[in-house]
């Protein structure tokens, strides 16, 4: 078996991530993985030990117009440097609905083509809209890391299948290993792009309400960026940001309770990678109350549900958790039980019997 696997952008976000593990576990199986994404950056997909790389050309660009002109430009690019080696009992395996290029090609050599789809908060609503259009025309499989996004976008044509995301053997033996008692509750942790809707200017108001308490902010973007981004912010002596990290390991163990706020009006989470990293320590989290995410934390038992436009539900919920230390306790015990539902080994399973089908 032989698969080209497609991602447009590798970074150090949650879909390359997941395409990573995926690689990894189909070459340690025996399958022949290609991997196709951008040159010229440094990501979870880089240096896959076993796996055969094709790069073409894709830049970002702030300006939307650009932006799509780049994106259209890089799918050309990609079509013209695989046409003559891509052969029709190949898979294509697209991960993300953004390298619809690949699609293009899979029709064209007809291949079975199986799309992983991990968002469905897009903007503007036209690239959705013909992104997802192509998807749902060229997919004979579609993959979706939760069942929020399979009930928000269906593919009718193809055979759907829900695959979690998972953690890493190698990332929960060593955050077993780190696990530490937690003698005072007051260190606060979220990991996210760097985004309005990804709730950063709620994270820095909780900081500011919140002096006692100690607050770390890790951002997938660079301090020039950060620097920028928050240039007429006030932020206080407690909160602490960080440009994009290679291992996290040292913040998930600082840390006593993990957050993602994103904002449901701007961003609706389809799964939450980090949260589940989170768990893997024993931290409870605090989640939006709509989406895949909810999957993963359930009310009251390894977290809260809550919107973070709702600011003082937010501090409400944040300092009930860090004074009631029975609660606390409690909800590290079930975190730490729940993180055995996402297994790579299982993970990496299903995924194989996907493409053997």
């Amino acid at each position: 078996m032989k698969i080209y696997a497609f991602h447009l952008l590798n970074d150090f976000s949650g879909s390359p991530k997941v395409l990573m593990q995926l690689a990894k576990g189909w070459t340690k199986n025996g399958i022949e993985v290609h991997l196709v994404t951008s040159s010229g950056r440094t990501g979870f997909l880089s240096d896959i030990e076993g796996v055969t790389y094709h790069k073409y050309w894709y830049k970002w660009a702030a300006n939307p117009f650009l932006r799509l002109f780049n994106l259209s430009l890089s799918q050309l690019f990609l079509i013209c440097k695989l046409l003559f080696k891509v052969k029709r009992k190949d898979i294509i395996y697209i991960n993300t609905v953004l390298p619809f290029g690949a699609a293009f090609l899979g029709k064209m050599k007809r291949c079975k083509v199986i799309y992983h789809v991990h968002e469905t908060t897009m903007k503007p609503p036209i690239l959705k809209k013909f992104l997802f259009g192509v998807a749902k025309c060229a997919a004979n499989d579609a993959i979706y890391v939760s069942k929020f996004l399979l009930n928000q976008e269906p593919f009718k044509k193809s055979t759907n299948h829900i695959l979690y995301n998972a953690i890493e053997d190698q990332y929960l033996e060593k955050a077993i290993k780190n696990r530490i008692p937690k003698v005072s509750l007051k260190n606060v942790l979220m990991v996210c792009s760097l985004k309005d809707y990804k709730g950063v200017n709620e994270f820095v108001w909780l900081a500011n309400k919140n002096e006692q308490f100690q607050f770390q902010l890790v951002l997938n973007t660079t301090r020039e960026e950060i620097d920028a981004f928050f240039d007429k912010s006030k932020l206080s002596k407690n909160l602490e940001i960080f440009a994009t990290q290679t291992d996290l390991h040292p913040f998930y163990k600082n840390a006593d309770v993990i957050l993602n706020l994103s904002r449901p009006d701007g961003w609706v989470e389809t799964f939450g990678l980090t949260i589940i990293e989170g768990m893997a320590y024993g931290l409870p989290a605090i989640v939006p109350p709509v989406g895949g995410i909810t999957e993963i934390v359930e009310e009251n038992k390894n977290g809260f549900l809550i919107d973070c436009r709702d600011n003082e539900l937010l501090n409400k919920k944040l300092n009930e958790m860090f004074d009631n230390s029975q609660l606390y306790q409690e909800m590290s015990n079930y975190s730490k039980e729940k993180i055995n539902q996402f297994s790579e080994k299982a993970f990496i399973k299903k995924s194989i019997e996907i493409l053997n089908q």
